[in-house]
């Protein structure tokens, strides 16, 4: 039997400072807290949420494990054309934000290589794809070399 799943419920970062990472996410993509959880008395987490599709986004006040997965790309954030993400390509730029640019990638266009204030790498994949996934796997062979 294959279980019937909706998609995904939410991501989930660790954070050094949790006042800091609420921000970029709001300036830099547009997110909005939508819960608070408090532990004794304490800030320790935040559910984000995005108006316009996004997914939405945990952040968990953790200084060691946000030191420990910084660098790493757990998640692309999909975004519907190469039109949107070029557009939020120059959108990052104006705000002075460093990333490797809107690229060809194995089944859409990819951005890659934007960090937020912890070191994650926060990538973007287009939803609109050039090459549709058939019956047999699609092999890729040196995707970060031959895409970027």
């Amino acid at each position: 039997m294959i279980p019937t799943l909706a998609g995904v419920h939410h991501l989930k970062l660790p954070v050094s400072d949790l006042t800091r990472s609420i921000d970029w996410y709001r300036t830099r993509l547009g997110y909005v807290v939508g819960i608070e959880f408090h532990e004794q008395g304490i800030l320790m987490g935040v559910a984000l949420h995005h108006s316009a599709g996004g997914p939405m986004l945990g952040l968990r006040r953790d200084p060691e494990k946000a030191a420990a997965a910084a660098g790493f790309d757990y998640f692309s954030i999909g975004v519907p054309d190469k039109t949107a993400l070029e557009a939020l390509a120059a959108n990052l730029t104006g705000l002075g934000e460093s990333h490797a640019g809107v690229h060809f990638a194995t089944i859409g266009w990819i951005l890659p290589e934007l960090r937020d204030p912890d070191g994650h790498e926060i990538r973007f994949y287009t939803v609109e794809s050039h090459t549709e996934l058939g019956d047999h796997p699609l092999v890729v062979t040196d995707a970060r070399e031959t895409n970027q």
